[in-house]
């Protein structure tokens, strides 16, 4: 599921595996275990085992560890969230994909939840799978949980949502992998997450990690804890032990250690033995029986038969071990899933014949994986999320739509039971103080309805891909600082009924289309956007006062620049003028200057005087009558 993250998210979860990852080339099974809150690497004296450090891989804040981890008594810190890192956080973590055991150690103090204990809840792959309510420290068990996953996305999400008083806080957290088709039940084991309620070794001394138990890696650790505190005061029990061999205990791909079959407990031949088992009402549980004949007097069939029942119903029947398992000394592993409507599950072995014995048992609760939303869906809004630089406070971590209780805060789905996904198909994020942009993915969302997103401090445009979101019925981006014009495809949203865009910086001519909205019955509201024009507002044709205001100033500029150019011909001309009259009369352009001027008067001369003489027309002389 996971898609949620983002570009940077992938890339973290990349340097990651290359630092932390289990090599399996080996043919050892992955395993990562974080000392959460540390910000160093340490190796349990115990077991040797590496214990990374917690960094990059979650927000939230450190403390200090104020009890000793019974897993690896060197961890010293915890993470624990508090309200500024909003109400859903997530571990991501990056692991080939398969099936694993993950199990995390809780506890708290006075930095973290001032040593009052907190109440909050954990999801695992979108699956909300634990509730720690009140009261939940004083069982000890309850500090250590563990559960069976299947991870088909090469990351493994372990999210903590917030419930009551308190952060939610976390010691330690381990993924270890273990074979994909282990605790197989003849349907897809995938389908569920597999909640341990109880794994006991019955008739052990002590309680022990499969590390104590010398088994193999492939089993996962995991945790057996004696039986000896699930009996009343008085009960008439026994227990065997034996050094010899056990055979077919490890076979995968369900691999138990040997030592869960080499003690045993059992009661007398007219004794049932019962072990009865908090649970939750109306859940189905998936039962594990393990057994071996380990006494010496008992050596062929029929010698030790019984029959098993689960609060009073017939679980398995004549159950012959030496005959089941074909012969003694031999694994015998019996698996049924049942139905418990109350709030207790009781065990019961009760005789046929000899007596009764028990080597191990395992309860599981099946929890049905929450489908997840649609990938495209957990893109886009992780990338809106990087956009709209949305506070940390409102969370947006894990899956957007589950777990169901702990959906994204301003988020709503619709689950499409044809497909078996959940969509987006609202989003409200009014007055949370979204500073960034809108982002283009929006268009990934082809099933949201409603976006609200008004009182905020958005900036730039409002993005073309908007407008292709064809279902969109409402549109309030209203009280931002949006700038640039509408794009023309917000008119041609076929199911739109309310558009609300006012108080904004939006500029330009209202798209045509959005005229007939209102006919239509739309609310249409683009008031206080001074740079807009067109329907319902002022005429394109008709300048605004800013507008007018812009006109004035560059009409002022151009004068002036006139003015400045007419300045500067005049004085080219005088300079040039002054230079002319400078010059030297011997220059030759003065020369040819003064010969030009003497040549003009002279002829000027001339022709006076050609017209000053008596012309002999005149009348003084008479005509010649001839």
């Amino acid at each position: 599921m996971g898609r949620a993250c983002s570009v940077l998210l992938i890339a973290a979860l990349v340097c990651a595996s290359q630092v932390l990852f289990t090599s399996a080339a080996d043919g050892a099974p992955f395993a990562l275990r974080i000392a959460c809150g540390s910000d160093s690497e340490s190796y349990s004296p115990e077991t040797g085992y590496l214990w990374s450090k917690d960094m990059n891989y979650t927000g939230g804040s450190s403390g200090n560890l104020t009890t000793v981890s019974r897993i690896a008594s060197q961890l010293k810190t915890i993470r624990y969230f508090g309200m500024p890192d909003g109400s859903e956080n997530c571990y991501n973590l990056s692991v080939p994909n398969g099936q694993y055991l993950i199990r995390m150690y809780f506890s708290f103090g006075f930095k973290d939840n001032s040593g009052r204990e907190p109440e909050f809840e954990i999801s695992m792959e979108g699956t909300l799978v634990y509730s720690l309510t009140r009261g939940w420290s004083t069982v000890v068990d309850n500090e250590y949980v563990d559960s069976l996953v299947h991870i088909n996305d090469g990351a493994a999400t372990i999210c903590f949502h917030s419930s009551g008083h308190g952060s939610p806080v976390i010691a330690s957290i381990e993924i270890l992998q273990i074979n994909d088709d282990a605790y197989n039940m003849g349907t897809p084991s995938s389908n569920f997450i597999m909640r341990t309620v109880k794994r006991v070794t019955a008739g052990a001394e002590k309680s022990g990690y499969g590390s104590s138990l010398q088994a193999d890696p492939w089993g996962g650790d995991r945790y057996w804890a004696t039986d000896t505190t699930l009996f009343t005061p008085g009960s008439s029990v026994n227990s065997l032990h034996t050094k010899y061999n056990i055979s077919k205990f490890n076979n995968p791909p369900n691999i138990y250690p040997e030592a869960i079959y080499q003690s045993a407990t059992t009661t007398g031949p007219e004794n049932k033995l019962s072990y009865t088992i908090p649970v939750l009402p109306n859940q189905n549980y998936s039962i594990w029986l393990h057994f071996a004949e380990i006494e010496d007097s008992v050596t062929a069939p029929n010698e030790r038969v019984f029959n098993v029942m689960a609060n009073g119903l017939p679980l398995f029947q004549v159950v012959d071990i030496v005959k089941m398992a074909g012969g003694v000394r031999t694994a015998l592993v019996l698996n049924k899933t049942v139905l418990v409507e109350g709030k207790t599950l009781t065990i019961s072995l009760e005789p046929l014949a000899g007596e009764i014995s028990i080597n191990a048992f395992e309860v599981y609760q099946l929890i049905p994986r929450e489908q997840p939303t649609s990938s495209d869906n957990v893109w886009a809004l992780q990338s809106m999320k990087q956009g709209l630089e949305l506070p940390s406070r409102v969370g947006w971590n894990g899956d957007p739509c589950i777990p169901q209780l702990h959906a994204w805060y301003g988020v709503n789905c619709e689950f499409d039971a044809a497909v078996g996904t959940w969509f987006i198909t609202g989003l409200a994020l009014d007055s949370q103080g979204l500073k960034g942009r809108i982002d283009d993915s929006i268009v990934n969302l082809q099933r949201l309805q409603s976006l609200n997103m008004s009182n905020n401090v958005l900036t730039g445009v409002i993005p073309e891909s908007l407008g292709h979101v064809s279902s969109l019925v409402t549109l309030d981006l209203s009280y931002n600082r949006l700038n640039g014009s509408i794009p023309a495809s917000l008119g041609q949203l076929p199911k739109l009924q309310e558009l609300l865009l006012n108080d904004n910086q939006l500029v330009g001519e209202v798209p045509p289309a959005l005229g007939a909205f209102p006919i239509r019955g739309g609310v249409l509201n683009l008031a206080n956007n001074d740079g807009l024009c067109g329907v319902g507002l002022r005429s394109c044709n008709t300048m605004s006062h800013r507008q007018k205001s812009g006109i004035v100033i560059g009409v002022i500029i151009g004068f002036m620049v006139l003015i400045l150019g007419g300045y500067l011909c005049w004085k080219r001309r005088m300079n040039m003028l002054r230079g002319a009259q400078r010059l030297p009369r011997d220059a030759p352009y003065a020369k040819a200057r003064t010969t030009f001027v003497r040549d003009v008067q002279m002829a000027r001369n001339t022709l006076a005087n050609h017209f000053s003489r008596p012309s002999p027309y005149s009348e003084s002389t008479p005509l010649n009558p001839h």
